[in-house]
This record gives structure tokens, sequence and C-alpha cells, in this order.
């Protein structure tokens, strides 16, 4: 990819969805009713696309699909907001990453199974993720709002989380998914319109860089 800088982003990511808990993507298996629909948040820790920093920026995608998205025919209709504190160059480089226009995983995800893209949009994002992975929340000014709290039981020990390592349909291409129930999942932007409280919710962190080699 010729005049592409060097990127990586690492960080936080986790989902709400309409999924009955555990949701069944994570296993690369259908939706619990057939569909999904729900919200995806993205903090990065530690990012940068050439000498932009992307240190410490938020980005939320909205999205919905019909059947397994692991399938080749599947194709899911998404939408962006991102952080409003992002600069003219971060706000191009966000783009640039997780458009899928400059390869890594997002790169992928987009070739193989993105439809319809409803673009972007620009708003305040507050997310926060519990050091101990206990529960986790974002807040898209007045557009989406998700907050979860971890999966337990009599059988978990404690302190510990209920995690699947090696899933078969990974959303971050990779890393350990900690399960929670979301406690909000709410959505009115870029089309889309739901709330779906009480469903499955999930951690993964994500850890890509780009671009692909020819």
């Amino acid at each position: 990819m010729p005049d592409i800088p060097s990127w990586h982003v690492s960080g936080d990511w986790f989902d709400a969805c309409k999924c009955r808990v555990p949701c069944p993507c994570t296993f690369a298996q259908p939706p619990t009713e057939g569909d999904c629909e729900g919200i995806l948040a993205y903090h990065i820790r530690e990012g940068g696309y050439g000498d932009v920093s992307l240190d410490e920026l938020n980005v939320v995608a909205i999205g919905s699909f019909v059947g397994n998205i692991w399938e080749p025919e599947t194709k899911a209709t998404m939408g962006v907001v991102i952080d409003e504190r992002a600069d003219e160059q971060q706000r191009e480089a966000l783009q640039m990453i997780f458009g899928g226009q400059v390869g890594g995983w997002p790169g992928f995800f987009a070739r193989e199974f993105l439809g319809e893209f409803r673009g972007v949009e620009f708003a305040p994002i507050e997310i926060e993720v519990a050091g101990d992975l206990s529960s986790w929340r974002c807040d898209v000014s007045g557009k989406a709002r998700a907050s979860a709290e971890a999966l337990g039981g009599p059988t978990t020990p404690p302190g510990k989380r209920v995690q699947v390592h090696n899933a078969g349909g990974n959303e971050m291409g990779g890393g350990v998914a900690t399960y929670a129930t979301a406690t909000e999942s709410e959505a009115d932007v870029l089309g889309f319109k739901f709330d779906w409280p009480g469903r499955s919710s999930k951690h993964i962190p994500f850890d890509w860089s780009g671009p692909d080699e020819a």
C-alpha cells in the first residue's frame, strides 16, 4: 500500500448487543434470534498513525446484520462515531484505520463482512473499563449508551472472570473474551434505533497494526 504510513493501535474493545448471554458470534455461530444489532466501543490506550498520536482516543461503531457474521454471504451494516476531541489529522487517521482503508484487522473485516456503511459522525465519547474487568461502560452524548457487569456464578472463583480462550469467532482477531451482562444497550444514531438491556456483552483487548505487506 504505497504512501500509507505504518500504524498501530491497541486498547480495549467491548460490545453490547441483542444476543442472549453468551453471544454466539464469539463461537462462530448464528445470533440467538437470527439477527443482531449492537454497540461496539473502542478505547485506544496507545496508538499512532505515522507521526500522528492516537493515544486515549475513542471510537464507537453501531452495527447490525442477519445470519452468521462469519459466513461469506452475511454482510453487516455499520456506522461510526469518532471522538470529537480528535484534531483534523487524528480524525483522518481514525477514519482510515476503522474504515478498513489501510489494512490490518479492520481492513480484513471490511473486505469480508461489511455491506452498507452509513457514514461517520463526531461526538463526545466517554469509555471506562475497570482494571479488574468487573465492568465497562460507554456514553456517546445523546446518541448511544452501553454498560455491563461481568458475568459470574456460584462456581466462579472470587476475583476471576468468565472468559473464552481460542474463540472460533473472535471479533478482534485474537485475545481473551471476558463475558458480561449488559445493563444498558441503546442507540439512536446513524439510522440505528434500539434498546437491549439485559442481553450479552463482552470485552476483548485489541492490538492491530498495518498496513498489510504486499
